[in-house]
């Protein structure tokens, strides 16, 4: 008989394991593993790289618990270590010597070789953003956090991350209009408090990064 799910809440499993209650961690590893891997995933490109990530993420949780303070949401908190880690694989890679298709996965017969070069454009293009524009924009479009909670995970005003989102919007726009369908609408879709889409409108299965609370 499998087992029921755990009915606490976050906060509740994190202060029991601060308590020293075995399993409680556990239960929150279960409940974000999957997310997490996404949105390392969609930010690295790269399935071992994203596993680390995620690896690193629940490590550096699991040791800073007792210094959660209930500020914000568990789920935010996570996600804030989960972009923190990707940012400094990210900031690895750009230290070491540039090798072809670097960082990307080889691509296999079940992707496509059309849709894998796709993906590659499209992560070229979100790699060209500032690392402030592409946490927003991957934040916001890819995984449809609000603007509310996109702040909340990268640490600044929600006007910024608007302000963040716009250029990147448009500037993806401008590199990946070849990819747009021909009666597709040229520019980036209203405002609103989920996600949206970049201008392309392909930035659905890639990702990006943001730097702790500063960049354009």
């Amino acid at each position: 008989m499998p087992d029921l799910p755990d009915p606490r809440s976050d906060r509740e499993l994190l202060a029991a394991h601060v308590a020293g209650q075995q399993g409680a961690f556990d239960e929150i590893v279960r409940r974000y593993a999957e997310r997490l891997w996404l949105l390392a995933f969609q930010t690295l490109d790269h399935r071992e790289d994203a596993a680390d990530a995620v690896q690193e993420t629940f490590v550096s949780a699991l040791r800073s618990a007792t210094r959660y303070r209930g500020d914000s949401e568990v789920s935010t908190w996570l996600h804030r270590i989960a972009v923190n880690a990707c940012l400094d694989r990210i900031r690895r890679r750009r230290t070491r010597a540039v090798e072809p298709l670097a960082g990307h996965d080889v691509p296999t017969p079940r992707d496509g070789i059309d849709d894998h070069l796709t993906r590659l454009t499209v992560a070229d293009a979100l790699a060209a953003l500032p690392d402030g524009q592409r946490m927003a924009v991957v934040l916001v479009d890819v995984h449809g956090f609000s603007i509310t909670e996109a702040a909340a995970v990268l640490g600044v005003r929600e006007g910024t991350v608007k302000s963040r989102c716009a250029r990147a919007r448009g500037r993806l726009a401008g590199l990946l209009g070849h990819l747009r369908p021909r009666d597709a609408p040229i520019g980036p879709r209203r405002e609103q408090g989920r996600g949206n889409g970049t201008g392309a409108g392909d930035v659905q299965q890639t990702s990006g990064s943001e730097r702790r609370g500063g960049g354009p």
